[in-house]
């Protein structure tokens, strides 16, 4: 026993080892408070004789005891020279780990002071680290794999350690938010009859993940994280919902398609212009939802949890980065001081359409939709005062000759070839009949799809004829110079706008009412307006040429030529109640193009996100989540198998997706048992009595799920204290 005088002498067969502590650790912290270390390790061992004599210890006893009270005491030492305390809960685990290892049930690779001493998070005055072998394994896989399973009995600490892990994250900036969520099958079916608002009503079934992560941040600074965004809790159900209304328009290499049309697999435009497939589509039911508009006049439907990458004027100051926010945490906030508070991003290059074959040159077709007469009662003619252009119009039509009829007024005759008996159609009249603009006027002239959805090439092309025709540069002191382009078709207005936005730039559209209008002048005579006119105020990227014409070109780039365009957030108003769907692309940024080429998303990058109770996932909502993950996001699911409170015959998504998933590269499982509890002790002999009587019953993990209760509820609200 202790403090004796004397060592006892091995027996044959016995082996004996003793071992000095070093004078800097005073015998209580290596014994415990009346020698309660020291009886752990006793009971441990009941056929060794342990000795303490000053600050020498000695065992003697079975050789493989001894060895592993020696080893014992060593991890013990090493505990101590980080200056962490012992427990008897430590203890006991290292002995247990030890043990293990000697018996072949652990590769033996951590030793207990490495998992001991792992420190993941220091808050409030405590520290928080994994207690077992398996729970440091778990920690450990978190940091290594993006997606990590948690699947164990309750009490081993799962939810508790991946907040820790997630809290680490948040303020190592690793990750911009967190976000935690159940699926509340027990609230769920039931919402709707209990008294208070939502949040009043799910508060209840959330309140172990609040109570975790009161453990861990500055229980004041919660409610302004919340209202930031920055943290996130809310039931599985609620936090999906990101979407838009499924006749909101996404733009896709075909042209412009319903957003609830969509199927895994088809392609949409990204951020880059480029095409990325379709990953999830997922309907979401009817919801409340918001016109987004931006101060030049484009808008977009969606949810109030939509979300949105945006940046401040105070964000691009300091050279932070854009953050993500749900359309609610906007409303009301979209002005600062009078200018407007949220940018939205731009395409950082042109949309990127498959290229089709054209009859007309688009450079050609630009210029004779701005100022050519293509009503078919006459040959096809073109007015300009500028001679550069007509020569441009001649180069651009093979097979006919721009003839100059006097003033500005040039006609477009067909080249005549020897020996013609029957006068052919004119090429430009045969073109336009197919194009179906021959027979339009001045205030019905388009842009046919053809061009619409074309190579930038193309597209460029067709809008510099247009602003060579009917625009020009309109310089602005210490600005990048704007380009204004009129027309009196609300078609080709359209049309013209959508050519700028597809080219990464903006254009804003006013209307000038032909009435009160003074008359214009032509040949000498008053001019009555007869029709609005539509003016479109244009920014160009810069490196996107908006003119051919030399004296327009000229002019724009000596007034500093395009810069960088931008949008902000003008306004977010209540829009009534649609039928909504949310998307995921594979976009690495998760934006796609939608209405009027605004980039939105609705997965979410940069974050920490926390399945809990993930037993109560059908396969379907399980797929879900999975397939939410953004980029440089982690997810940790956690869950219990055996505790399952889903309705009779449902299969748990947990347990199939254990079937799909194991195996596949940066997804890992961390299975904990009753030996990683680190509630009381009874818990885990509790759980093992339920394992025994479930395999002996035919119930255990492979067999059916156990429903029909809501086994859990007894107990959610004790997991705020897991692994501590």
């Amino acid at each position: 026993m202790t403090q004796t005088p004397a060592a006892k002498t091995p027996a044959q067969g016995q082996a004996r080892a003793q071992f000095t502590v070093p004078a800097q650790h005073p015998m209580v912290t290596v014994l415990g408070s009346g020698d309660s270390l020291l009886r752990v390790i006793e009971k441990a061992f009941p056929g060794a004789d342990i000795h303490v004599r000053g600050n020498e210890i000695s065992a003697v006893g079975d050789p493989a005891d001894v060895a592993l009270i020696q080893r014992v005491f060593d991890e013990m030492m090493l505990v101590l020279r980080t200056a962490q305390p012992l427990t008897e809960d430590a203890v006991e685990r290292s002995i247990a780990m030890l043990k293990a290892s000697e018996n072949g049930e652990s590769d033996g690779h951590e030793t207990p002071a490495e998992v001991l001493t792992q420190n993941i998070l220091s808050s409030r005055g405590r520290t928080i680290r994994p207690k077992t072998l398996n729970q440091k394994r778990y920690v450990d896989a978190i940091d290594k794999h993006t997606v990590v399973f948690g699947i164990g009995p309750a009490g081993t600490g799962k939810t508790y350690l991946a907040m820790a892990k997630a809290v680490q994250a948040l303020q190592s900036k690793q990750v911009n938010r967190i976000i935690l969520t159940r699926p509340a099958v027990e609230a769920g079916e039931r919402l709707g009859f209990l008294p208070g608002t939502l949040y009043e009503k799910i508060d209840p079934y959330l309140r172990p993940l609040y109570d975790a992560l009161h453990d861990m941040i500055d229980p004041d600074s919660i409610p302004r994280l919340m209202a930031a965004g920055t943290i996130e809790v809310a039931p599985l159900a609620y936090m999906r919902g990101r979407a838009q209304p499924r006749f909101t328009n996404v733009l896709t290499p075909d042209g412009w398609r319903p957003i609830g049309d969509l199927q895994v697999g088809d392609l949409v435009i990204g951020s880059n212009g480029e095409p990325t497939p379709v990953l999830g589509v997922y309907p979401q039911g009817e919801k409340d939802i918001y016109r987004v508009t931006a101060q030049d006049g484009s808008w977009t439907l969606c949810c109030g949890e939509h979300l949105w990458t945006v940046r401040t004027r105070d964000d691009k100051r300091r050279d932070k980065p854009w953050r993500v926010l749900e359309t609610q945490e906007m409303i009301g906030n979209v002005r600062a001081a009078h200018a407007r508070r949220y940018e939205l991003p731009m395409l950082t290059a042109p949309v990127c359409f498959p290229e089709r074959e054209v009859p007309m040159a688009p450079y050609a077709l630009g210029l004779l939709l701005g100022d050519g007469c293509l009503t078919g009662s006459t040959t096809p003619s073109f007015a300009t005062a500028d001679p550069e252009l007509a020569s441009a119009l001649q180069s651009a039509l093979p097979g006919v000759s721009v003839r100059h009829r006097g003033g500005p007024d040039y006609v477009l005759n067909r080249d005549k070839a020897a020996g013609d008996v029957v006068t052919p159609e004119n090429p430009v009249t045969g073109v336009l009949r197919r194009l179906d603009l021959l027979r339009t006027r001045s205030y019905s002239k388009f842009v046919p799809d053809d061009y619409l959805f074309n190579s930038a090439e193309v597209r460029l092309a067709v809008l510099q004829g247009l602003l060579d025709s009917d625009g020009g540069p309109v310089v602005q002191k210490n600005r990048t110079c704007r380009v204004q382009y009129t027309t009196t078709s609300i078609l080709l207005r359209d049309d013209v706008i959508a050519l700028v936005q597809s080219l990464g730039g903006v254009a804003h559209s006013r209307r000038r009412a032909a009435e009160g209008r003074g008359p214009g002048r032509a040949e000498g005579r008053d001019v009555a307006h007869r029709r609005d006119a539509h003016v479109i105020d244009i920014r160009l990227p810069e490196g996107i040429e908006p003119f051919r014409l030399a004296r327009k070109r000229d002019r724009y780039q000596a007034a500093g030529g395009g810069g960088r365009p931008m949008r902000f957030i003008d306004s977010i108003e209540p829009a009534g109640r649609e039928e909504c769907v949310c998307i995921q692309v594979a976009a690495e940024d998760s934006l796609y193009v939608t209405q009027d080429h605004l980039l939105t998303h609705n997965t979410l990058n940069d974050a920490f996100i926390i399945l809990d109770e993930a037993q109560n996932t059908s396969p379907e909502q399980m797929k879900m989540f999975l397939t939410r993950l953004g980029f440089d996001s982690k997810i940790v699911i956690t869950g219990d198998v055996t505790q399952v409170d889903l309705p009779n015959g449902q299969k748990s998504g947990l347990r199939q997706v254990q079937e799909i998933l194991e195996g596949v590269e940066d997804v890992h499982f961390s299975r904990l048992s009753s030996h990683d509890v680190v509630r009381h002790k009874l818990v885990g002999r509790i759980v093992d009595a339920y394992e025994k009587y479930d395999s002996k019953n035919g119930t255990e993990n492979g067999g059916p799920d156990r429903t029909g209760g809501h086994g859990r509820s007894g107990h959610a609200h004790g997991h705020g204290h897991k692994g501590k």
